[in-house]
């Protein structure tokens, strides 16, 4: 970005304080003052309202910060575009992906995507659709592979590749674990583990024992580590749920599926990225590449 005031801006919203942001980007704070408040006049709002810790955007501020970081990254795909058209070797693809594709889908296809593009540089970060999409429509990723298990979004677009099933697993040594025809009833009193901040996975969970009028179970322990999650699941007669794909990666933990009667979650899955007439070019080749990668689809 060019812009010295929308970048004094991004500086104050990062930061939630005037110091803060002063000292991290070595701008002087009666600097960042002025700027603020030539925005502010510009736009005839209020972008921040003064806390005892230091600053909060007000809603116009919520907007414009989301609107800035779209410019953003709309400025780097034109930088990176034009580097392409004159044979540069530099580009960079950013990828939020559910566990699954990070552990099961992502590896196979980066690694056949790079041996076409050696120069792109991929960078991928674990998350849930909860944190996933809004970096996304923040412009932090340029891509999200994920469940599409969460309402449309008019500045996104969803492409279903698999249809992903969930199942519930445990320790091999849980007191389930060897049993036949396992009911909703049978895992009533059993605490569970979630992904952190997964209010969808979680929700799915709930939603289950509510179908059969059960009493929602206790979610004992939440982690951001899919490993850690399986680890833990052999600590404790704990349950959870994941994508039947990433059973072979759980079972090296001593992990198990449990014979449930029935489907406890399925879920169309695949690719999320913004609206936009045009995409930098290894962006869209990267897309192709999933596309291909999963005609015919995947087993989910």
């Amino acid at each position: 970005m060019h812009s010295r005031l929308l970048r004094h801006f991004l500086a104050v919203y990062d930061a939630r304080s005037l110091s803060a942001a002063a000292a991290a980007h070595r701008i002087s704070q009666p600097a960042l003052t002025k700027s603020l408040q030539t925005l502010e006049q510009e736009f005839g709002v209020k972008l921040f309202d003064r806390i005892a810790s230091g600053v909060t955007p007000t809603r116009y501020g919520e907007v414009l910060a989301r609107r800035v970081r779209l410019m953003d990254i709309e400025y780097r795909h034109a930088v990176a575009e034009i580097e392409a058209m004159r044979g540069g070797k530099e580009g960079q693809i950013r990828i939020g992906a559910g566990p699954v594709w990070i552990t099961r889908y992502l590896p196979a296809i980066v690694a056949g995507y790079q041996k076409q593009r050696p120069e792109v540089r991929i960078y991928m970060e674990s998350g849930v659709i909860d944190t996933l999409i809004p970096q996304l429509q923040r412009g932090e990723f340029d891509l999200v592979c994920a469940s599409l298990d969460f309402p449309n979004q008019p500045d996104l677009v969803k492409e279903a590749l698999v249809n992903i099933e969930h199942i519930v697993v445990a320790s091999e040594k849980h007191p389930l674990a060897g049993k036949s025809d396992i009911e909703a009833k049978d895992l009533a009193g059993y605490p569970w583990i979630a992904l952190a901040k997964d209010q969808v996975g979680t929700g799915r969970i709930l939603s289950y024992f509510a179908a059969y009028d059960l009493q929602p179970p206790q979610i004992a322990l939440e982690t951001s580590s899919t490993p850690a999650m399986f680890d833990l699941l052999n600590l404790g007669d704990y349950l959870c749920h994941i994508p039947k794909s990433l059973l072979p990666h759980a079972e090296k933990f001593g992990v198990v599926p449990l014979p449930l009667k029935g489907t406890f979650w399925e879920t169309p899955a695949g690719i999320i990225y913004r609206q936009s007439e045009h995409r930098m070019p290894a962006l869209e080749q990267f897309i192709k590449s999933m596309r291909t990668a999963f005609e015919p689809a995947l087993p989910a």
